[in-house]
């Protein structure tokens, strides 16, 4: 999988190695591959948030030589090296060229346009796979994630409702080569 860059952040694959050790500790620091070889990533307690309750089974998962999460990255400072945030796909695109994607970002960064960016590269990289539609969803109740989409060029599709975060708004981004042509002869 490769390394996605912005300004300001390094996405890296999440990897076996990375779960693991999460799982062991609150924090930690791991080299990891980047761009220009080896990177110490300093990992707070606060990362990766919601998601790690579904590391175990993340981890169950990969299977024999196996050693990166598809589609997950580890959002990560460039300036300082720490873990600031996970984002990714939600399973394999479907049989029309959609994909789900999700993300979380330490309260520490939350409104330094961190989420924009990372969830930026990661669309435009999706996109660039031929995933026609790039999908979301987020919680009425969280405005930012909201405006981080919106922002990107997300649109709003309708509504939904989830167990844990009650009433959903439903969002798409359509790759700009996937916009409906009319092919009826003249």
């Amino acid at each position: 999988m490769p390394v996605l860059q912005t300004p300001r952040l390094l996405l890296l694959p999440l990897s076996r190695a990375v779960i693991t050790r999460r799982l062991e500790s609150d924090a930690f620091t791991l080299p990891l591959p980047g761009p220009d070889g080896p990177l110490d990533v300093r990992f707070g307690p606060e990362w990766p948030g919601d998601p790690l309750p579904v590391f175990p089974g993340m981890l169950a998962a990969l299977t024999g030589d196996e050693s990166e999460v598809a589609g997950s990255f580890i959002a990560v400072r460039r300036d300082t090296g720490e873990a600031v945030g996970m984002l990714g796909t939600k399973g394999p695109p479907s049989p029309e060229g959609a994909q789900e994607i999700g993300n979380g970002f330490n309260p520490a960064v939350w409104g330094q346009g961190l989420a924009t960016e990372g969830v930026g590269a990661l669309v435009t990289h999706l996109h660039a796979q031929d995933v026609r539609v790039v999908t979301a969803e987020t919680a009425v109740g969280n405005p930012a994630s909201a405006r981080v989409l919106s922002k990107l060029g997300f649109r709003q599709l309708g509504r939904g409702h989830s167990d844990v975060d009650g009433p959903l708004i439903l969002w798409a981004h359509v790759a700009i080569s996937a916009a409906p042509h009319d092919h009826r002869p003249a």
